[in-house]
């Protein structure tokens, strides 16, 4: 049905290029980050005594302002900062990670993403608590957090090297060639191909230009209204995107029970995965759940590092709140709606397009279109958020004064997203993932202690307010 190669496309038609971006990937998620990422998730909860689920109702409440104070240091007030971090996966890690999931690995794969998530929770307290607690300041004097900062400031100058491996691989894992790459797929898939009109190399190249220019003038600060514009555009789309896909679920209840239990199955005998491997399914899960929530990953941190607070356990509170909103609620609707209309094993779309075909299914004639107009708007929005990532990681190891640099590089990026084959772009994040997950969670499980003993300090005066409650 499509003109490229998807990540398991068959090897004789992948370049020597993606042979060796995907195979490096691969060697990257090994059995090393699995342990680091799963382990180390486990170890977090069970040193904190479940202390994140135990104080769930008090995040919220942090999350609706209860406990802003806008004189404290910071840029951006709790809710504001969840915001951003779920705006770079809200959308395209939930439409296209799943159906990546569930084409590499099966709906196995969906039940590893929630193993992956639940840990995740007490991953983000720590790496986000941490994160608060170990800001730093950048060249030009900003206060800035971030794992970078929290190596440097938490460990010591001895540790920048990781430091500044750290922000070397998240220039990379930020680029925006997937999101443009699903983009340009999309359009052509729905809306070009359908209607007579060539599509490809051509076609993706110009999408591609476009889309740079367009992200270009809001980047550079050209028309700050377009930026306002597209967030107050992104709820609205989350919302319209799912009551969609809560549609195509109702509209098949008798579907609801028989997809979880094949989720449940599959995740122990992997049936569905290439070689029945259960280390490749849970691999594969927990892979597009770090794409899906970044819990360990250290983009989240970079966010939530610049909160307006002066108790970082209560910006920790609020961090965990995004894999259960992420991959836990979004993530598995996205799920059961190519589990239960059959399209995960019904032909050879991948991507992007195997969710536009739930949706052709479901809702034919209007649904891809409806579809085509939430991933714009997403993959837009998550292009102008990426930049912000990225100049923190640059300006750390370059200065504060050359980031826009780093903001031209990156719009050379998306033309070549745009025209890359999925199985690339696919291979360069994960990779470049996998490769700031060491540095995010060794020095947080080197500083676990330090949040151990933030938290019940926080607690125990919380407990001595008048206000206080869990």
């Amino acid at each position: 049905m499509q003109d490229f190669s998807g990540p398991i496309a068959q090897t004789d038609s992948i370049s020597t290029a993606e042979r060796l971006i995907t195979g490096f990937s691969d060697l990257a998620w090994g059995t090393p980050l699995l342990v680091l990422l799963l382990g180390g998730g486990l170890f977090f909860l069970l040193y904190s005594r479940l202390l994140p689920f135990r104080y769930f109702s008090h995040a919220i409440a942090i999350l609706r302002g209860k406990y802003d104070n806008p004189d404290e240091p910071g840029q951006i007030n709790h809710y504001q900062a969840l915001s951003t971090a779920l705006a770079a996966t809200v959308g395209m890690g939930n439409i296209t990670g799943v159906a990546l999931a569930i084409t590499m690995g099966g709906p196995g794969a969906i039940f590893w993403m929630w193993v992956s998530a639940l840990l995740g929770v007490t991953t983000k307290y720590f790496t986000c608590t941490l994160a608060v607690m170990y800001r730093g300041r950048d060249s030009k004097g900003e206060l800035q957090g971030g794992p970078m900062y929290v190596i440097v400031e938490g460990l010591g100058r001895n540790w920048k090297p990781l430091a500044i491996f750290f922000s070397l691989m998240g220039m990379i894992g930020v680029l925006p060639m997937f999101q443009v790459n699903q983009l340009t797929q999309v359009i052509r898939d729905v809306v070009l191909i359908p209607n007579q009109v060539s599509a490809g190399f051509t076609s993706n190249l110009v999408s591609g230009l476009i889309v740079a220019v367009l992200v270009g003038v809001v980047i550079f600060g050209g028309i700050k209204r377009i930026g306002k514009v597209t967030g107050r555009m992104v709820p609205v789309m989350v919302v319209l995107y799912v009551i969609s896909v809560l549609f195509i679920i109702f509209s098949r209840p008798e579907n609801i029970l028989p997809s979880f239990g094949l989720i449940f199955r599959d995740a122990f005998t992997a049936e569905s995965v290439l070689g029945g491997s259960l280390g490749a399914l849970v691999i594969t899960g927990v892979r597009r759940a770090a794409f899906s929530n970044e819990a360990g990953i250290g983009t989240a941190p970079m966010a939530h590092g610049a909160a307006k607070t002066n108790e970082p356990v209560r910006e920790g509170l609020v961090a965990m709140l995004g894999p259960v909103v992420d991959t836990i609620v979004v993530c598995t609707m996205t799920a059961m709606a190519l589990i239960m209309t059959g399209v995960w094993n019904l032909g050879e779309s991948d991507g992007i397009t195997l969710t536009a075909d739930a949706f052709e299914l479901a809702m034919p004639g209007f649904g891809p279109y409806l579809l085509t107009i939430c991933v714009a708007v997403f993959s837009l929005s998550t292009m102008l958020s990426f930049p912000y990532y990225g100049t923190k990681c640059f300006s750390f190891v370059f200065g504060a004064g050359h980031s826009y640099l780093y903001k031209w590089f990156y719009l050379i990026t998306i033309p070549l997203g745009a025209t890359a084959t999925l199985g690339t772009v696919v291979g360069i994040f994960d990779g470049a993932y996998a490769l700031m997950a060491f540095p995010t969670m060794i020095s947080a499980l080197l500083l676990s202690p330090k949040v151990v003993r933030a938290s019940k300090d926080y607690f125990r005066r919380l407990k001595k307010q008048p206000h206080g409650s869990n």
